[in-house]
């Protein structure tokens, strides 16, 4: 009975699509749902292998039953919607992850940014001789030596220099930031 509406259908018979649509799609829709558990995502499995059905019909050759080949095509649509899911999962993931990465390390730039300027423009504030002192010591990488001898001082009023600047800018900055920066 099924051969006669396989070859109905090929001809176009919309009614021996409807009645094939009538005898199977219940149990298909079951078979699909068995495995998903999702009701909608099942619904339109079972309505895109039946528009398959008919789309294809006239290239549609059968070499096993109906029941047979709208089963195994209905596990195909299963197993192309499992791993589309997983494939957007990934996604959705890699978005997610980066999503999160991206705006911490904008963040944390955004903020080391802000406290380089915060830094930069309390030294800045230092008095001129002091800063230069400082900018020496900590940026120049000179030895208190090396710069008493191009400022043309003593080692001691360096090292009374530095230790000033960085008392000033631990005042300033507070405890945190300026461990962070100068330690």
């Amino acid at each position: 009975m099924d051969d006669e509406l396989v070859s109905l259908l090929k001809q176009g018979d919309q009614r021996a699509y409807t009645e094939i649509y009538a005898r199977y799609h219940a149990g298909i829709y079951i078979h699909i749902f068995n495995r998903l558990r999702i009701r909608e995502d099942s619904k339109d499995l079972v309505h895109d292998l039946f528009s398959s059905l008919w789309h294809k019909r006239e290239e549609f050759n059968l070499h096993i039953s109906l029941k047979a080949y709208l089963y195994s095509a209905a596990r195909y649509k299963v197993f192309d919607w499992i791993s589309h899911r997983e494939i957007q999962s990934k996604y959705v993931s890699s978005i997610s992850n980066f999503m999160s990465v991206g705006e911490c390390v904008t963040d944390h730039r955004v903020r080391e940014r802000q406290l380089m300027e915060l830094v930069e423009s309390e030294i800045a504030a230092l008095p001129p001789k002091m800063r230069e002192i400082f900018e020496l010591s900590r940026k120049g990488s000179f030895s208190h030596k090396e710069i008493a001898e191009k400022l043309n001082i003593s080692e001691k009023t360096v090292k009374k220099q530095v230790n000033n600047s960085l008392k000033i800018l631990r005042a300033k900055l507070g405890t945190t930031i300026f461990t962070a920066f100068f330690l």
